[in-house]
Parts: structure tokens; sequence; C-alpha cells
């Protein structure tokens, strides 16, 4: 998100001018938290004599999809100075238009929440995960105001607040603008608290889970070397508002499993049992938001700024934002000790897997695949997509893609390499907040790496959707790039079990084998190779006795009638990657620099 308005060191004096000045002011309280429900009182004075707009967000910061969260929003009523109750229209589902005020509005809801991820708000007697545009309203053409916010907690509870907000004093906390707000999410908890100076910034982790005291060091040992390792990338830690970096750790079981980046804190959810071991849970997740700091915190795409907090927001560099973002998520957790470097590599195939083998690529390169986001970035829908084979998801398709960047330019031997690209991203836009486009991070790798490399990296892979020889990369640093299961034969799409019917996952793969003989997602599957398939646990009971080339029949059931097709098996599309440990000395050197952070 933006900058912060008040640099840290004018804070004093940005407290006491905010107290000359007119602030947005809100209470929240939460008696009735047994039944997710929290009481939301709001402020807004010396206003326009004029309908106040008040209006409730449609979207979140890092998502970029339309969420209705006014549909949580009940009880509504408002009143003048004097307490005179106001008349309140509806112009639209997300707005209340208050009237006949007197220049000032206090706007009183209550809001229902349950669902504790990085989009949603949740209230129960165990905390209040608070989304910010998920819970408070806001009023139009005053979002400029400083917010003033007071949490009125559940001391029977012994809840205990953490939000990136600067706090003025024990339950009331400041932002400087609604935008700045709105990025600040909350929880309330009685929660684990650690605390770490790192070049005179603390990074603070607040954990709510049940864990050990001797759990909640070692974790927190371990979020402090991602936390080095990924410093180390950029080569320091960015200027966190107020000298404070939060991670916001909620792990319960009713909790769902999500992370979203903000300024300055990230909040990170799992739904862990409350007798689950804390090993390493949710690790991956940290070490992905934390490197958002710098990469779409601050190294910012121009398209999502201003954020719009009442549409959709489109991006075409989010296979960069997100997929970069990716990329360096695993090799993190290796630098940092919490997976070794042969779990590492073992890890790669999974989304090469996906990125490679996927039909998606045929329509949209990775800039038209990011514009996709709102429709799939938590969106929700009841008609069926194609998405299968027309989409790859911007995080694998940028992880990818960053891996291949990051081996070309080792692969040089003159000393480049992608951490170093970054550093130079992060001084051009992310120090001064200069948001980019993609000709600016196209110039910026020819400034890197020369002009006529950039250029056949962008035109190959980013305007198009050719994929590197991921095989030869490989090779030169001690991995290798094979097959799977060589001369195993496949349907070229999946094919389970529910309640005694068998169908395929999803819509048929194209140029897979049951595609081409017309076979789709609605019909039932009753025999493949004459074999009944109530007959057996799984397909590959049947597929392990056949060979790629070889023509079987299945007999399927659309719509109750009886269908046969004649399919041509194929060959196992899928590879796996491995540490070879017969390469030679120079590409395991290579290997070692490259997981490691050398050049």
């Amino acid at each position: 998100m933006r900058k912060l308005i008040f640099p840290v060191a004018l804070f004093l004096i940005a407290t006491i001018s905010t107290q000359a000045q007119t602030v947005n002011e809100y209470l929240i309280s939460f008696e009735n938290a047994i039944h997710h429900e929290a009481s939301i009182k709001a402020t807004f004075s010396n206003l326009d004599l004029k309908p106040l707009e008040i209006r409730m967000s449609r979207t979140s910061p890092g998502r970029y999809a339309i969420h209705n969260f006014a549909k949580n929003v009940y009880g509504v009523k408002a009143f003048d100075e004097e307490g005179n109750e106001l008349e309140i229209t509806r112009p639209n589902p997300q707005q209340w238009d208050v009237h006949g005020h007197n220049g000032t509005v206090h706007f009183e809801y209550t809001l229902f929440a349950n669902r504790g991820d990085g989009t949603y708000s949740q209230v129960d007697e165990t905390h209040a995960h608070l989304n910010i545009p998920a819970t408070f309203v806001f009023p139009r053409d005053y979002q400029h105001r400083p917010v003033h916010v007071t949490f009125d907690v559940r001391e029977d509870l012994n809840w205990q607040i953490a939000t990136q907000l600067k706090r003025l004093d024990e339950d009331t906390y400041f932002a400087s603008d609604t935008y700045y707000f709105m990025d600040s999410p909350a929880l309330i908890a009685d929660y684990h608290l650690r605390e770490e100076m790192v070049e005179g910034q603390l990074i603070r982790m607040v954990l709510h889970t049940q864990a050990s005291e001797r759990e909640v060091n070692q974790y927190f040992g371990k979020v402090m070397d991602i936390v080095k390792v990924q410093r180390d990338v950029f080569g320091e830690l960015p200027e966190f508002d107020y000298g404070e970096y939060t991670f916001l750790l909620n792990y319960m079981p009713n909790a769902s499993g999500d992370g979203m980046e903000h300024r300055n804190s990230t909040i990170v959810t799992g739904s862990k049992a409350l007798d689950e071991p804390l090993g390493d849970y949710r690790l991956s997740t940290v070490s992905h938001e934390f490197i958002h700091a710098w990469n779409v915190e601050r190294i910012r795409p121009a398209s999502l700024e201003p954020f719009d907090f009442e549409e959709a927001n489109m991006s075409g560099e989010l296979w960069f934002a997100e997929g970069f973002t990716s990329y360096y998520t695993g090799l993190m957790l290796a630098r940092a000790g919490v997976r070794t470097h042969q779990e590492y590599v073992e890890s790669l195939d999974g989304t090469l897997n996906y990125v490679i083998n996927s039909p998606g690529r045929q329509f949209f390169n990775p800039i038209e695949m990011s514009y996709r986001a709102p429709f799939v970035d938590a969106a929700t829908a009841i008609d069926p997509t194609n998405n299968n084979n027309i989409f790859v998801s911007y995080y694998s398709y940028g992880s990818v893609l960053g891996l291949a960047l990051d081996l070309t330019l080792r692969n040089q031997n003159n000393g480049l390499n992608l951490d170093d690209y970054m550093k130079l991203l992060w001084d051009k836009y992310g120090k001064t907040e200069i948001p980019y486009t993609i000709r600016d991070l196209q110039a910026a790798l020819g400034e890197y790496a020369g002009v006529d490399f950039a250029n056949q990296f962008f035109e190959q892979y980013i305007y198009n959707s050719n994929m590197p020889d991921y095989k030869s990369l490989l090779q030169q640093f001690g991995v290798s790039f094979e097959s799977e299961s060589p001369g195993k034969a496949s349907l070229g799409s999946s094919i389970n079990e529910n309640n005694g019917v068998w169908k395929l996952t999803s819509n048929a793969i194209i140029g897979s084998p049951l595609y081409e003989a017309g076979i789709e997602a609605e019909d039932e599957i009753i025999s493949i190779a004459g074999v009944r398939l109530s007959e057996v646990e799984t397909i590959d009971e049947i597929l392990e006795r056949r060979r790629p080339g070889q023509t079987i029949e299945i007999v399927f059931s659309r719509w109750g009638e009886s269908k046969r097709a004649r399919v041509r098996l194929v060959e196992s599309n899928r590879i796996k990657t491995e540490i070879n440990p017969r390469a030679n000395r120079q590409a395991r050197a290579k290997r070692e620099a490259w997981i490691q952070g050398d050049s």
C-alpha cells in the first residue's frame, strides 16, 4: 500500500495535529462474540450539510476480486449530535445515505463475522480476527481524514490487541487515513508474543494457537531465520512505519488456511487442531507473505495504485508480484534451513508439472493470466468454468519463470543472479516507492543483464507463452528433470470415485485421450478396457497392465444413455526433479551457490 502520510519521526507532531483536526472515530465491542457478532459505532463529524454517503468496501488489499462485505451488516441506525435518529436510504447494496444530520453522524451497526482468513473477519470467544474492509464502513469524501479506532476487548477472555496501527492509548489506535486503516488488520486474542530487534527495527510475532513455550520459541527462531535470509536478498529491511513489523499468526481449528500481506504486517491463518504440534506449521506462507514487504507492498505495480475499495482491481504484473514472490517462498525456506536442499529441489516438480503441462498457455500469456485474478482470487461463482483448460495461476506461472530467470542469469558465469536484479528493482522502485510497469521491469533487466537478454526473455516468456528449456537449465545445476514414470500409460485426465460413481475430477484436459474421445466431466465412467470400475480401487490398477500407444474401449453413461469410445493411451507427461548424484563438481558448486544465495 502507499506510503504513510506521517513519517515516524513526525509522529508526535502528527498526533498533536490530529487533536486539532477532524478524525473519523470507531468503537468496536464483542459482547455477543459467542454468536459471531461485533457491535460497531462510528462517529463522523464536521460534515458538509448534505447526505452522508457511508460505504462498505467491496475489495480488500491483496485481493483482486469483488467481495460484498455489506451482506454481513445489519441493525443499522444513525443519529445526530443530539441523539435524534436520522433517515437512511440505500442507493445500492454497499451504501447507506444518511439524511438530515447537523454536521455530525453517529452510525451504528452489527457485524456478523465467522471466517478467519486474510479476506474476511471472524469473531468468537477465542478471538476477534479483523480484516478491516470486512469489518468497518467508511465515509465517502472523508477518507483523507485520520482514523481513531478503539477496540473494547473482552478482559474476561484475557484478550490483547495486535495490529500495525499506531497505539495512542491502551485500546485506541491511529491511522493516517482510511486507506492506511483498511490495510491494517487486527488480531485480538490471548496470544503468544515474541520480539527481536533487527537493524534497529522491531520484528514481532503474535501467535494465536495452543502450543508450549518451547514450541513457540523454536517457531519464532525459524521465523527470524526466514526474515534474515530475505533481508539478505534485498540487502536491507524496508523502513517499516514506526519501526515495527508484525506477524499476525492465527492457527486455530475454526480458522481457514490463508495468508495476506500488508504494509507493515501480515496475517497468516490455518485450521490447526488444538493438539497438533506446532512444528513448521504454515512457515511456507510466512515466507511468502514476508517477501511481499518488499515485492508488492513497496516494489508495487502502477496498476494497483491507488487501490480501489469499490471495484475489482486488475493488474497485468501479478506474474511478477505474486509469481516471483512464490519462487522465493520455497528457496528462502532452504536458505533458512527450514528445508533441506534435497527437499527444496524435489518440491520444484509440482509447480513445473502444473505450468508446463497446462493447455491454458495457448490462450493467455503471463500478463493475461494476471488479468484473470478478479475471476479466481477467492472469487465466488455458481456457474461452471473451464479454468483447468484455460487458466494457469499467476503464482505458479511466475514462480517457474522466476526459477528460469535465476538459473539463466547464473548460468552465464558472470556473477549475475536474480537476487541482484531484485536489489536493483528495490533501489529503483521499492525504496523510492515509485510504482512500476511491465516495461519498467524489462528496462531494469536490460540495465542489469543487457538489453538484448532482457528483450529476448520478455518477448519469449512474458509477452508470449513459450516455456524455457528446464531440462537443460537444471542439468547445469546438478538437478535431473526426468519422466516420473517412463512407459506409464495415461488417459491424460484424472478419474475418481465418489459414492460409487466414477467421473472425471474436472473438465477433460484439452488434447488428452479422453478429450479427443469426447468424454466429459458429466459422464459416468462404467468400464475401462473391459474392466468394470466397480471392481477396482483406482484407475491405475487397469492402466498399469497397458502401454502407451494401445487403444482401449471406455464405456460410459451420459444422462442415462450408454455410450462407447475408443481411446488411445499416451505416456504420462509428469516429470520429477531430483538432485543428480552423478553431477560433476562444477554443477554441484553452481547448485550450492544458487540455493544458498551466493553469486
